[in-house]
């Protein structure tokens, strides 16, 4: 039944008889389709598949009898599918596409509106109910649309030929041409001569880190550019001598040659094939500009010991590789000691800067990081320079700067020293015999210096080693004897330390590794215990080592926030939110906690309080005179330098503080109130520097609760040893004894940090007891609601609300942050608070 006769019975006008039209036009041409698709897949895909073929060109790798073959079989193939899908084909049914449009709509409004009653067509009634049964189909036929072809053949074609034929066509397509495919029906020729021509082809490679793709030379225009480095490859199939090639491209032209050789674009020029179809291109270079370097911010030393560089690199295609050269500055060195001699030849420092092994290398910032303290230009003035170059070979212009190559600061005296000579054995070698006079005079009671004799004999073992030279040192002489310098040096500066940070930083990197490796859990949970014992036994041997220096004032306070000791149990819990966070698996999270604990670690000194009041103005007048008793032993050990020759004395350079390179040595009189004048090195000698010193220690003594004697082991017997040891100090220097002044010195050195130990154990005791007197009291003022602020904080003795404890102590930071978000957005949500208040807390749930 046609469209007319359907259209009669189903009485459709207007829009909706087009709609109906289209619906089932569409649907039925769809059926064509299915059905053809159905019948004649096999017939699709050996044609698809044979144009693919011919495309890539693959008949020409046969002989003309298997080429003969393989088309004769495709005709066969392409015949025999044909002849099937003619088989298979069946012409869709007048009512096909009808029955499935109406199959989809509710009730088939189709079928309904084409029946005709059986009974009752001279009945009112039942002609009335047939009306409204008709008006209920042409109601459901406003949702009426056209069904789509159903083509499934994966049950036909259970190995996906046809997938694979449009693959084929698909690849012949994008790498093929029609030039291959007419080649198909050449029969008489075998395939190395199917290009008798005479024919070309040409390809032009840029290079790879251009990460352009190749071009075919036929394709390109008369004119095109290219970066440079491309290489490019012609080649001439048919008769010897018709096809010439020449180019003057790549700097060695060629001319008129029919070999047609593979070469480089390294200029503009031209290239130029001769011949029945030759062509001639004009080529310029792409612009590739030289790389740009920056060195951002001044060169630093890290907590870990490392020198720090950080660097911008730029490059319109991408930087191939960078070098941060670090040359020694001879002219900006003093000449005094052993630096008055012309420094030894040594080459120029090379640090290789990385780079991003993936990604992008056009802008790169980052920072150089390598541990350069024992280098010989560690600790002097030197020039930096950066240079950067492309894949292209061109280099930038150099960033130059200048600095003081950072290095390690020992401030232990007799380390500090073997560290100075070490440096001047390095600046020249001829400072030999000096530096054994040195090494001598600083050691001449060693029972006083050393705690483990070993250490003193090993220097002496130095020590033979330079005065048995028989000429000037060898490089392997001075290498022993240098490394021995820093290997005694660590050992007299770091004791056990060195051991249990070096344990450390194996945990932490064992740790870091775990976590890029995706460690299992019982695994996390092994070397966060390894972590948790390094860490324990290097605060152990750090609180030791700074109970012996007493001063609090020798490493950076970085494990320290506003003032607030950073205590065990604090640490504790920062390694408890690593291992949480690497077993739920946010280990970027947990990799940035383990940095922030390392550098910590790195940077924590264990003090004593400083304590409040008078009792912090007794503790920093001890460090005063600490600092300054080191500046003059400085000084005394420079003029003992001077009375082994090399340098002018230090009265006629006309500062008396200048005792040892920068870097190596505290510096003394900073930051020093009125207390502090009897340091003041200006017009006074060594003896009267002394003299001073123990005056301003008897001031301070009068101020000084528990200073005025009594028990040997106490605060007062600390500081009467360090009264006797300046009054034998003072009067060596009288007599001009330098050495002996030196150990004199020493010994009031030391008996100050014992004193600064004394008043820092009597003010912790003192505090405690004023926190759990006030412990009541402040429980009582904090116990109203309404005397607390939005975050819940009591208000201050002042009556102002806050105070300065931090949030975080004691807790989880994280959790901790949590919980004060959810109760700001609670009181926020409190219609009954004051406008005002609000508005304020929902300022900071804006801004965090």
């Amino acid at each position: 039944m046609g469209f007319d006769q359907e259209k009669r019975t189903l009485n459709l006008n207007g829009p909706l008889a087009r709609r109906v039209r289209f619906a089932l036009t569409a649907t039925a041409v769809g059926l064509w389709f299915e059905r053809i698709g159905q019948a004649f897949w096999p017939f699709f895909s050996v044609l698809v598949g044979f144009c693919g073929f011919a495309l890539l060109g693959l008949h020409d790798l046969f002989t003309p009898l298997a080429r003969t073959l393989v088309l004769a079989g495709a005709a066969l193939g392409v015949v025999a599918s044909f002849g099937v899908g003619l088989w298979q084909f069946r012409r869709p049914p007048p009512h096909a596409a009808l029955a499935r449009v109406d199959a989809t709509l509710p009730g088939q409004p189709l079928q309904a509106l084409t029946d005709t009653p059986l009974i009752g067509g001279d009945d009112p009634a039942s002609n009335s109910l047939w009306t409204a049964h008709r008006a209920r189909m042409l109601t459901r036929l406003k949702d009426i649309r056209a069904i789509g072809p159903t083509l499934r053949l994966s049950a036909a074609d259970p190995y996906a030929l046809r997938l694979m034929a449009l693959t084929a066509l698909g690849m012949g397509g994008l790498f093929g041409s029609l030039e291959q495919a007419r080649t198909t029906t050449d029969l008489g020729t075998s395939g190395s001569n199917i290009a008798a021509g005479p024919n070309w082809e040409g390809w032009v490679q840029p290079p790879a880190y251009s990460g352009k793709p190749t071009l075919y030379l036929e394709d390109l225009k008369d004119r095109f550019d290219v970066p440079k480095g491309s290489n490019v490859t012609v080649r001439f199939y048919g008769e010897d001598g018709v096809l010439t090639l020449s180019e003057t491209v790549s700097g060695e032209p060629l001319s008129g040659t029919s070999a047609a050789p593979d070469f480089a674009v390294r200029q503009p020029g031209e290239i130029e094939i001769d011949g029945p179809t030759g062509r001639l291109w004009d080529v310029a270079l792409q612009p590739d500009a030289a790389p740009t370097v920056e060195l951002i911010g001044p060169m630093t030393r890290a907590p870990s010991g490392e020198t720090r560089q950080n660097f911008r690199l730029t490059d319109d295609f991408g930087v191939a590789r960078a070098v941060l050269t670090i040359t020694r500055d001879p002219e900006a060195v003093e000449k005094r000691y052993g630096y008055v001699l012309s420094p030894d030849a040594r080459p120029a420092l090379e640090v290789t800067v990385p780079l991003p092994q993936i990604g992008d290398r056009r802008e790169i910032e980052g920072m150089i990081g390598e541990n350069l303290a024992q280098h010989p230009f560690a600790g002097l003035p030197v020039q930096i320079s950066l240079t950067a170059w492309d894949e292209a070979g061109q280099a930038s212009d150099e960033a130059i700067g200048e600095a003081i190559l950072p290095t390690r600061r020992f401030f232990d005296p007799l380390a500090a020293a073997l560290i100075d000579v070490r440096q001047e054995l390095l600046w020249n070698r001829e400072n030999a015999a000096r530096a054994a006079q040195v090494i001598r005079a600083v050691t001449v009671d060693p029972t006083q210096l050393f705690d483990d004799m070993r250490h003193y004999f090993r220097l002496r073992e130095v020590v033979g080693v330079i005065e048995g030279r028989e000429s000037t040192l060898t490089d392997a002489q001075l290498g022993e004897v240098t490394d021995a310098l820093w290997e005694i040096a660590l050992l007299l500066e770091d004791g056990q330390l060195k051991d249990a940070l070096e344990r450390l930083h194996r945990a932490q990197e064992r740790l870091s590794q775990a976590m890029r490796d995706g460690a299992t859990p019982e695994e996390i949970q092994k070397l966060m215990q390894e972590l948790r014992e390094a860490t324990r036994d290097y605060m152990q041997q750090l609180a030791e080592q700074q109970g012996e220096q007493g001063d609090g004032t020798d490493m950076p306070d970085q494990g320290q926030q506003d003032g607030q000791q950073i205590t065990g149990d604090q640490l504790q819990q920062l390694m408890d939110r690593i291992q949480e966070l690497m077993e739920q698996g946010r280990m970027a999270e947990a990799q940035q906690l383990l940095d922030m604990l390392a550098e910590m670690l790195e940077n924590m000194r264990v003090t004593q309080s400083e304590g409040q009041g008078q009792g912090g103005e007794s503790m920093q007048g001890l460090q005063d005179m600490l600092r300054d008793q080191q500046q003059l032993n400085d000084d005394t050990f420079s003029d003992l330098q001077e009375q082994f020759g090399g340098g002018q004395p230090r009265s006629e350079q006309g500062d008396q503080g200048e005792g040892t390179q920068e870097g190596q040595q505290p510096q003394a009189g900073e930051g020093q109130d009125g207390k502090g004048q009897g340091a003041e090195p200006n017009g006074q000698s060594l003896a009267e520097r002394q003299q001073a010193l123990r005056d301003q220690l008897a001031r301070q003594r009068q101020s000084m609760n528990g200073a005025g004697g009594g028990d040997e082991e106490g605060l007062g017997g600390a500081l009467d040893r360090a009264d006797r040891a300046m009054d034998e100090a003072e009067e060596a220097l009288g007599q001009n004894d330098l050495s002996g002044a030196l150990d004199s010195q020493a010994e009031a050195m030391e008996a100050l940090r014992d004193g600064m130990r004394q008043l820092g154990e009597q003010q912790a005791q003192s505090q405690q007891e004023q926190e759990g007197q006030q412990g009541e009291a402040g429980g009582q003022s904090g116990s109203d609601p309404m005397r607390r602020d939005p975050l819940g904080r009591a208000a201050g003795d002042t009556g102002q609300f806050g105070s300065d404890e931090p949030l975080y102590e004691g807790e989880d930071v994280y959790r901790r942050a949590e919980e004060l978000t959810d109760e700001i957005r609670r009181r926020s949500a409190e219609q009954d608070r004051p406008e005002d208040e609000r508005n304020y807390l929902n300022r900071l749930l804006d801004r965090f």
